[in-house]
């Protein structure tokens, strides 16, 4: 028997992972059954921001001190997705998620009547400058997810509810590069290459998930396309890598604890109602906002952001994409993590922004982790 262990803890700067070791040395966890952690950086989620890189070196040498490793070992064994930006209100955090196994001196813990939260993470080979945002990464991406779904032991693919993916940008060295050895990259342009990277990588969940059908995707539909997307999919780019780090989470039997994840598709940036069809979805009364007791229930909340491509949010002109000062996508955060956070009760929100082929155009999907009463 296994259990899925989630923990939501803040960070005071990009490298403090002091929260962390808390767990460990309190026994929420233990260091080698951590196999994944997400981070809200304060960076400005751009191609320089090197908050992402900077937590999870953090994280990878405060690990491996604990795991006798070294850092470039506890990166094959665990998935540190970082995501940068915390506009607005949203609060810089970090989400571990950890396996324990069920000890075989002790017995197995009692299986529970209804599906717990599960978990698998896997790992695409290092991609190809000429790769990224292109149907090899797309193809490489699906064969990852179908892994871990397969180490997740969830059966069904209704019963995954989130894909989170770290995926790798285009730097002008690395475009140089691929040149060099006579290959051209998607594209020479960096910032527009993290939409890329996103996008291919969002299409790899769709087609893995049975979302959409093989024949439907090529080079020419990522990025331009968005009529084809995945409500389950959430990709984020960084510079500290070239592969693709995946981690499924949904329900499944076979997995003990008290937690258990279901999700909704934000169809604009405003639309609190699927905020609350998830909420209601884990056994809660939202109201206009939850209630002490149920925001203690909520481990983690997982949303994807971004601005509409037509300059509207219901008939009203936004100027999220003509603001010259601040990116389009660090506003679509900000206004995002506000909506969720009014509904949930506080900002510790991992909100990522840039939602190609994640969700509708100027929606995205939404995730909550929560705790059960049986």
């Amino acid at each position: 028997m296994r259990e899925c262990i989630v923990a939501r803890v803040p960070m005071r700067h990009p490298g403090d992972v002091s929260e962390i070791e808390r767990l460990i040395a309190d026994g929420t966890v233990a260091a080698g059954e951590i196999v994944a952690v997400l981070g809200k950086t304060e960076g400005n989620g751009c191609v320089n921001d090197f908050t992402r890189a900077y937590a999870s070196d953090m994280l990878k040498l405060h690990l491996g001190a604990r795991l006798g490793m070294t850092p470039d070992q506890v990166g094959e064994k665990v998935a540190t997705i970082m995501s940068g930006g915390t506009e607005g209100a949203l609060s810089p955090h970090f989400v571990v998620i950890a396996v324990r196994e069920s000890d075989p001196e002790t017995g197995d813990p009692s299986t529970p009547d209804s599906p717990r939260l599960a978990v698998g993470a896997s790992f695409t080979p290092d991609l190809l400058p000429e790769d990224i945002g292109r149907m090899a990464q797309v193809r490489a991406t699906a064969d990852a997810v179908t892994r871990a779904i397969r180490k997740a032991g969830i059966e069904r693919p209704e019963d995954v509810h989130w894909v989170q993916i770290k995926c790798p940008l285009l730097t002008t060295e690395r475009v140089n590069e691929a040149r060099a050895r006579g290959h051209e990259t998607a594209t020479d342009e960096t910032y527009r290459s993290m939409a890329l990277s996103r996008g291919a990588s969002a299409l790899g969940v769709a087609l893995a998930l049975g979302e959409i059908a093989p024949e439907m995707l090529s080079d020419a539909v990522i990025g331009r396309d968005m009529g084809l997307w995945s409500e389950r999919a959430s990709t984020s780019a960084g510079i500290e890598l070239m592969r693709n780090e995946v981690i499924v989470l949904g329900n499944g039997r076979g997995w003990a604890g008290n937690a258990v994840i279901a999700h909704d598709v934000m169809r604009d940036p405003i639309d609190v109602a699927a905020v609350r069809t998830v909420l209601r979805r884990l056994g809660m009364e939202p109201g206009d906002q939850l209630t002490d007791a149920d925001s203690r229930r909520v481990i983690a909340v997982l949303v994807k952001a971004e601005p509409s491509r037509d300059g509207l949010i219901r008939g009203h002109r936004h100027i999220m994409w003509d603001d010259s000062d601040i990116n389009a996508t660090r506003h679509g955060r900000a206004l995002v993590g506000g909506v969720v956070a009014a509904a949930i009760g506080h900002a510790a929100i991992f909100v990522s922004g840039g939602a190609e082929h994640q969700g509708p155009d100027g929606g995205g999907p939404i995730a909550v982790i929560a705790r059960v009463d049986s």
